[in-house]
C-alpha cells in the first residue's frame, strides 16, 4: 500500500507580496515569499511542481484566505493543477491572543495548520464557494450601481450636515429634499454673496458631485438593465422581480451574489448566508441564549433585502399580518420584526431563484 506525499501550503495573501509557509506531510514549514504579480506567481506555481516532482507526485494543497484581492490566484493555482481553497476569515478561530500577535508569518502558518489538520486529521475546512469567471464579471456591474447609490446618499447628507451648521433650513413652500425647487434653492445657496466663501465653494462642489453622481448612476442603470436582460440571468431575474417589494435592481443583486441557487440545501442557510440568523451562546449550564444577527456576509444586501422587506410590509398583506404579530407581541421589538421579514423575502427570493435555475437546466423533480 502506497502512501501519498503531501505539500501544504498556507499563504498570507498581500497586494504585492505572497507569504507562504510550505510543509511536506507533518515536518516544519519553511518560508517561501513571491511577488503577487504575474511572473511571480508564475514562480510560485514552478516551485510548488518542481516539488512535487521531486517527492514522486505530491499533492500540492494550497490556502489563502479571501479579500479583496479576487480569486485570480485560486484560477491560475488551478489551472496549474494545483488543488487551491479560499477559506473564510470570518470562521477562522482565533485566540485573543493570536489578535493581539498578528504578522504575516503567524497567519500564513495558522492557514497551513487549518489544511494540514482537514487533510490528515479530517476536520472542518473553513472554504468559501468561488464564483465562476462570468458571475464575478456580472457582479462587478451591479456593486457598482450599488456604490453609486451609497456615494449619492453620503453626499446628500453631506448637504444636510453643511446646511445645519450654518443654520439654514429649507423654505416652507418646498416639500422635498428630492424635488427640483430644492435643488435650485441649493444652487442658489451656493451663488448668495450673504454667505460665506467657503459655504459657496463647498456647497457648489457638493452639487456638481451630486450631479456627476446621478448623471453616472444613469449609465449604469443602463448596463445594469442590459445585464438583467442577458440569457443567463433573465429567467432568474424576472420571477425574482415579480415578487412585491422586489425591484430590477434588487433581483439581480441577489441574482449575481447567489450565484448557483444549488450549492444551498435548507432555508436556514440562506439565512446564514446573508447574516441574518442570530447568534448563539451556549456553553455548559448556560441555556441557550440568541443575541443579535451574525452580521456576516453581504451588507450591500442586507440593506436591499431592508429596503425590500420595508416595502413588502407596506404592500403584501401577508407581510403586513407578519410583522404586525410580532410588533404587537412587543411594540419595542420593532427591529426584530423587520430582520423577520428580511429573512422571510431572503428565503423566498432563494426558492423562487432556484426554482427559477433548474428550470433553465432542465431538470426533472426527481433529479432536483
Amino acid at each position: 500500500m502506497t502512501t501519498t506525499d503531501f505539500i501544504f501550503v498556507g499563504c498570507d495573501l498581500h497586494e504585492k507580496t505572497l507569504v507562504n509557509r510550505i510543509a511536506v506531510n507533518r515536518e516544519p514549514a519553511e518560508k517561501r515569499t513571491f511577488g503577487n504579480t504575474v511572473s511571480g506567481r508564475a514562480k510560485l506555481m514552478a516551485m510548488l511542481k518542481q516539488k512535487a516532482e521531486d517527492l514522486g507526485g505530491a499533492r500540492i494543497v494550497y490556502v489563502y484566505e479571501a479579500s479583496g484581492q479576487g480569486f485570480i490566484l485560486c484560477d491560475q493555482l488551478k489551472a496549474a493543477g494545483i488543488e487551491c481553497y479560499v477559506l473564510a476569515p470570518t470562521k477562522i478561530e482565533r485566540s485573543s491572543q493570536e489578535k493581539r500577535n498578528k504578522n504575516d508569518d503567524r497567519d500564513a502558518d495558522r492557514l497551513l495548520d487549518i489544511v494540514r489538520a482537514h487533510e490528515l486529521a479530517g476536520t472542518k475546512l473553513p472554504a468559501v464557494w468561488v464564483p465562476d469567471r462570468q458571475t464575478r464579471d456580472d457582479r462587478e456591474t451591479v456593486r457598482t450601481r450599488l456604490d453609486l447609490s451609497e456615494k449619492q446618499t453620503g453626499l446628500k447628507a453631506q448637504i444636510q450636515t453643511l446646511l445645519k451648521r450654518q443654520g439654514l433650513e429649507k423654505p416652507e413652500g418646498i416639500k422635498g429634499t428630492g424635488t427640483k425647487r430644492y435643488r435650485q434653492w441649493l444652487e442658489g445657496l451656493s451663488q448668495a454673496g450673504s454667505l460665506g466663501t467657503g459655504f459657496r465653494n463647498v456647497m457648489g462642489s457638493l452639487l456638481r458631485q451630486l450631479e456627476f453622481n446621478e448623471q453616472e448612476m444613469a449609465r449604469v442603470d443602463q448596463a445594469v438593465e442590459q445585464l438583467c436582460e442577458m440569457p443567463h440571468l433573465k429567467p432568474i431575474v424576472d420571477p425574482l422581480d415579480a415578487e412585491t417589494g422586489v425591484g430590477r435592481l434588487a433581483a439581480v443583486a441577489y441574482a449575481t451574489e447567489v450565484g448557483d441557487f444549488a450549492r444551498f440545501r435548507r432555508r436556514q442557510q440562506i439565512g446564514a448566508y446573508w447574516g441574518l440568523t442570530p447568534s448563539s451562546n451556549e456553553s455548559g449550564e448556560i441555556q441557550d441564549r440568541k443575541g443579535h444577527i451574525t452580521r456576516q456576509g453581504s451588507p450591500r444586501m442586507r440593506r436591499i433585502l431592508c429596503q425590500a422587506a420595508w416595502s413588502r410590509v407596506r404592500h403584501h398583506e401577508a407581510e403586513r399580518e407578519a410583522y404586525q404579530r410580532l410588533v404587537t407581541r412587543n411594540p419595542k421589538r420593532k427591529k426584530i420584526a423587520l430582520v423577520a421579514a428580511m429573512r422571510r423575502l431572503a428565503v423566498r427570493l432563494w426558492h423562487v431563484g432556484r426554482k427559477a435555475q433548474q428550470e433553465m437546466a432542465g431538470l426533472k423533480p426527481a433529479e432536483r
